[in-house]
């Protein structure tokens, strides 16, 4: 059954989040399990010595072992993603660490949010390009930012920078950004296995044993290693394309104001590109596929900003005036539904 309201919108989307998420750990059993047969085939790992069904089910019995290795090896990663994650993004990224009196007003406007909710007021960061986009970053209370373009300042009204920032608060209060860091070290442990296993075939000349199921063992192994590696970049991305439709949500819980988060959502379509590594952009605000490419869109790291808008229209009764014209956002006209005044005129941007 479909989502009916804001609510159940909100739910729906969170049950999905965990399902995909739970997809992760099945998915580095699975390939451990593709690794064993392969290395089994080569001679490496010891055989059952009988049949292919036989050398198989010995595969899966030395999991056992192989499990709690993998679970240290993503225990290091994630320590050291906790400690770093902050300084490698900002070194990818550019974003620089700014004050209240740097930037008084979109301060307080992230402030009043955070007191509405009883929650600590994140770090800002602002990127300094004329693309539009933002994103939330941090892993524990007193360590989360908030980071925007100064494109995005000068082009966005109070409303629409309010929803802008209610969105990516809602980030963190969801904690997205731990859930897709913790998405990531799966991701990124299987990513590697894979490397390990597809890269080694053509340097490994085998082990000592002999294995008459070598080829078999070798052929099963590849195909499962091969589905595993896909499956885990599939699901990281529904993940992050589910968790976009939850924080717009949240941007109109907060704001009440589903109109804001659309006109912003129009005036960002097309021109939120920032350089940063694929695991960056899946943070931000937009990261827009090309439309009419079927290929990026399914690899996307966020649904397209019209199904966004039009899931605020259905769930929030949003009201949408349709894609902005570029000359007139180039001219800086006042381009919104939302009365209110212009934001990024009354905020510096240097």
């Amino acid at each position: 059954m479909g989502a009916v309201g804001l609510k159940t919108h909100i739910w729906a989307n969170n049950t999905r989040s965990i399902v995909l998420l739970a997809g992760f750990p099945v998915l580095l059993v699975l390939i451990l399990y593709g690794l064993q047969l392969i290395l089994m085939g080569f001679g490496f790992l010891p055989n059952s010595g009988g049949s292919l069904g036989d050398d198989m089910g010995m595969a899966a019995s030395m999991l056992a072992g192989t499990i709690p290795l993998a679970l240290v090896i993503a225990g290091v990663w994630f320590a050291i993603a906790w400690v770093g994650n902050q300084a490698m993004i900002d070194a990818m990224t550019g974003a620089r660490k700014v004050t209240r009196s740097d930037q008084p007003e979109l301060y307080n406007l992230l402030e009043n949010l955070c007191i509405s909710r009883g929650i600590k007021t994140p770090t800002l960061r602002i990127i300094e390009t004329d693309t539009m986009n933002a994103y939330a970053s941090g892993l524990s209370e007193g360590h989360y930012s908030v980071t925007v373009t100064s494109g995005l300042m000068q082009a966005l009204d109070r409303d629409e920078m309010e929803a802008v920032l209610a969105h990516e608060l809602t980030h963190i209060l969801n904690k997205d950004v731990r859930t897709m860091v913790i998405a990531s070290i799966f991701a990124g442990i299987i990513s590697v296995i894979a490397q390990l296993i597809f890269r080694g075939l053509f340097y490994v000349r085998g082990g000592g044993r002999k294995n008459k199921n070598a080829g078999a063992l070798i052929a099963v192994g590849l195909i499962i290693a091969a589905i595993g590696f896909a499956l885990s970049i599939v699901i990281r991305l529904m993940l992050s394309r589910t968790r976009e439709f939850v924080a717009d949500a949240g941007s109109v819980e907060l704001t009440k104001n589903p109109d804001a988060m659309i006109s912003a959502l129009r005036k960002i379509s097309g021109r939120s590109y920032v350089r940063a590594p694929d695991d960056v952009q899946g943070m931000f605000l937009d990261n827009e596929p090309e439309k009419g490419n079927l290929v990026d869109e399914m690899f996307a790291t966020h649904p397209p900003i019209e199904k966004r808008i039009a899931a605020l229209v259905e769930y929030a009764g949003g009201r949408d005036q349709g894609p902005r014209d570029p000359d007139a956002l180039e001219a800086g006209v006042p381009v919104t539904a939302v009365p209110t005044t212009t934001y990024g005129t009354a905020v510096p941007t240097s």
